[in-house]
Parts: C-alpha cells; structure tokens; sequence
C-alpha cells in the first residue's frame, strides 16, 4: 500500500493504525537501547583500552559519524526494498555490528570496537531513515510532534534501562583499575586484568545479535505497510513545481543544522555524564546511574509534550522553551561548583529499596534532558514541511545531521583534557542559541530571496 506524503495513513482502519504504531514505537525502543549503551561504553574501553578523555568520546563519533556516511546510501536502499524490508536489513546490520564487538574484545583492539559501532549505526540509519517520516506521515503535521514523542517515549525509556544494565555487567568493580594501579602493574598482570575486563562485553552483545536477528525475521513477515512519500497533493506539487534540488529549502537547510547541534547537546547530556560523575569522586557503581538520570528526564520532558502539544502550546514555540531551558540548565551545571555536595536519597520501589548517588552539578546536566526531549519531534517536522517529492532526500539529510553527535562529544573531550570536565559543558550554549534562532523564526523561511 501507498500513502501520500502529509496525509494520514490511519485513514485504513483503526486496528492497522494502532499496529503500525505499536511496531515503530518497537523499532524506537531498539534505538534507545542500542544507542545509550554508549554512555556506558566510554567509560569501560576508555580503561579497556588505556584511552584519554578525548580518545574515548570517538566511541560516539564513531557511532554517530555512520549516520552522516549512511543516510544518502539508506534512502536509496529504502527506494529499492521498500521501508520495511530496509528496516530488517538495518536490524540485521546492527546484529553484525554486535558480533564485530567479540573479536574486538578477545583483541582489545579500539579500532575493531569502533567498527563494530560503525556498523551498528548504518543498521540504525537505515532504520532512522525510513521510521521518522513514517511517524510524521502516520496522520495531520500538526500532531507529528506529539506521535513523534510518543515514540520518543519508547527511545528514552529503553535508554533509562540499558546503561544500568550493561553498567551493572561491566563497569562493577572498575573503580580499582584506574591508570594509578594499572601503571603499578607488571605487563603479565595488566594484560591479564585489562584481557578480563574486555571479556565482560562478549556475553551482552552475542544475546543483543540474537534478538536483532529475530526481530528482524518478525519484521519480514509483519503487516506493516510501505508508504510511498515522492507522491505530493495537488498544492505542494504547485508549490515545488519551480524546484529541482532539496538545498531550494531554507525550512530544511536550517532544520538540518539545527538537528545538528541538538543531536550533539543530546548526546553529550547522556554519554559524558557517567565521566563526569567519575571526576566529581563518584564510584563507577553508582555514576552508572547518572545516564539514566538524564534520560528519564526526556522522558518526562516527552511526557508534557504529549500533553502540551499542539493541544496547549504550538511545536515552534515549545521548541523555543526548550532552547532557553537548555541555556540556563546549561549555565548552571556550569557554575554549580560552589554549591557542590554529594549524598544520596532513597527510592523506594515495590518491595525494592534503592540507594541512588546525587550531586548538584550532576542534576542540572541530567536536567538538559528535559530541555531536549521535545527538540527532535518539534526540529523533524517543522523541517521537512512542504517538502513533497524531496521528503525522502530531506529525511536522509535530517538524519545526516545527527552527526552533531559524533563531533561536539569528541569537542566536549578535547576541552575536558585541556581545561575540566565541567567548564566544557560550555559548547552547549551556542548550540541551544541556534535551536532557539530555528524556532523563533528560521523555520518560516520559504525562499533564499
């Protein structure tokens, strides 16, 4: 079945559209998990593998470069085999990049894990590609943001979950292998310890191959639907009709710089703070947390948008929200040293008793993910607005731009090495500028003249 760009494709029948939905909000929830390993990640290769603070954020830039690499190649697979067998493809390529990750520990070789990463996000670029215009198309623009953050929800809360588990598996006991005691360590015992350590990997990513392979099998023989998104209705195709190249698209140019810098503050709001939290006199055991933190933060922040929009507030302005949000959260991480103290509260759960770390600093990072937890589902669809026949070539370059992850991280590590963990969060202020420049008024733009 095909379905014009821009018009809702629940129009089949209400089961199929409840279906549809369940298993992207499924594919999201692979997303999440795979993706925020990577907080957990930096911190176990970077004494793994005896890295510094910069080398061991290219564990995102690798991750996060394959979506700059692979989505133009994606949306050409994606015309060829249709969404949903291009989605089981990207889940079969994220189960390769898993098993990459045991040669890679029996070796310790960096290289070999980033490879295995590589490989991972071209399987999630494929998969990108074709489910964030799936989800806009699914019904009216003008609620995108809030089906958008419908499947955000399911990003971030396997998010929450991932971290503490792998955390749980690999970063226990790390605390005593610091450089200090590994460099008083004669060669025997520092390969033999370093070899050990590396092996605490193999067991969680041969069971993540096995269910991605799975999910790809179900995936082949679901009933999830094609669209088709080159159709365009009557009025955009008059609209475009003097238009030959996606760059004619201000709305669109600026969404994707815009997805740019958020993606980078996202990933940086995640996947440095378990570091942080290390620098800040935390045990690994318990900064493990702190990912999560920040996470469940989106999630909250996912939650209002459900809510607020566009019942109580339009996208564009709640994106504006976000960015100021983003800018003072930022701030205050930054200056938060005077009113630094550590101690730990309690959360009672169901029959469970959990001690969890806090630290002033830390909270206001984690609080970042509240900021961004609208910005992509507000960002995606103010982008590609109008776009009719250029929608896939816009996706592929929206998801081109999640890159930002792959570059201001590596920054964030480079500063963190030459001035402190904490005035390097100060990248993130610019970032959030833009974003706000965007929503104010950089997605009304129609035209170059």
């Amino acid at each position: 079945m095909t379905q014009q760009a821009g018009l809702p494709l629940n129009n089949r029948s209400t089961g199929n559209y409840i279906l549809s939905i369940t298993i992207i909000g499924i594919f999201f929830f692979i997303f999440g998990f795979v993706t925020w390993l990577n907080s957990v990640l930096i911190p176990f290769l970077k004494i793994t593998c005896e890295k510094n603070n910069f080398e061991s954020y290219f564990v995102t830039f690798a991750f996060y470069i394959s979506y700059f690499v692979m989505a133009i190649p994606s949306a050409f697979v994606l015309r060829k085999t249709g969404f949903k067998n291009g989605m089981s493809l990207g889940l079969i390529l994220m189960a390769v990049g898993a098993l990459i990750f045991i040669p890679a520990a029996y070796s310790r070789i960096y290289g070999l894990f980033l490879t295995g990463l590589f490989v991972q996000g071209t399987g999630l670029a494929v998969l990108q590609t074709a489910s964030n215009p799936y989800v806009t198309i699914l019904g009216p623009l003008e609620s995108a943001a809030k089906r958008i953050s419908i499947m955000g929800i399911c990003n971030k809360i396997a998010g929450v979950i991932s971290p503490l588990i792998l955390g749980a598996i690999v970063l226990k006991g790390m605390d005593k292998y610091d450089k200090t005691i590994l460099a008083s360590m004669n060669e025997l015992q520092r390969m033999t310890v370093l070899n050990d350590l590396a092996g605490r990997i193999i067991l969680p990513y041969i069971i993540m191959a096995v269910v991605l392979v799975i999910l790809a099998i179900l995936l082949r023989f679901s009933a999830l639907p094609d669209i088709d998104t080159d159709q365009e209705d009557a009025s955009t195709l008059a609209a475009n009709s003097s238009r030959n190249s996606v760059f004619q698209f201000p709305q669109l140019v600026l969404g994707v710089i815009a997805i740019f810098v958020y993606v980078g503050v996202e990933v940086i709001a995640v996947d440095t703070i378990i570091n942080y939290g290390k620098s800040q006199g935390f045990s690994f055991e318990l900064a493990r947390y702190f990912a999560s933190y920040t996470l469940a933060a989106m999630v909250l922040g996912y939650i209002i948008g459900i809510i607020a929009i566009p019942k109580y507030l339009k996208q564009e302005r709640a994106l504006m929200f976000s960015a100021v949000a983003g800018i003072v959260f930022g701030i205050l991480a930054m200056i938060s040293a005077p009113l630094h103290f550590q101690t730990t509260i309690s959360v009672v759960l169901p029959g469970v008793s959990m001690m969890l770390p806090f630290d002033l600093s830390v909270f206001f990072i984690a609080l970042l993910g509240l900021a961004n937890a609208i910005m992509w589902p507000a960002i995606w669809p103010l982008a590609i607005d109008g776009l009719g026949r250029f929608t896939k070539i816009g996706s592929s370059l929206l998801i081109m731009a999640i890159a930002g992850g792959a570059t201001l991280p590596l920054l964030y590590g480079l500063m963190v090495d030459l001035i402190n963990p904490q005035t390097a969060y100060g990248i993130i202020i610019p970032c959030y500028l833009f974003i706000f420049y965007y929503a104010y008024s950089g997605h009304k733009i129609r035209s170059w003249k």
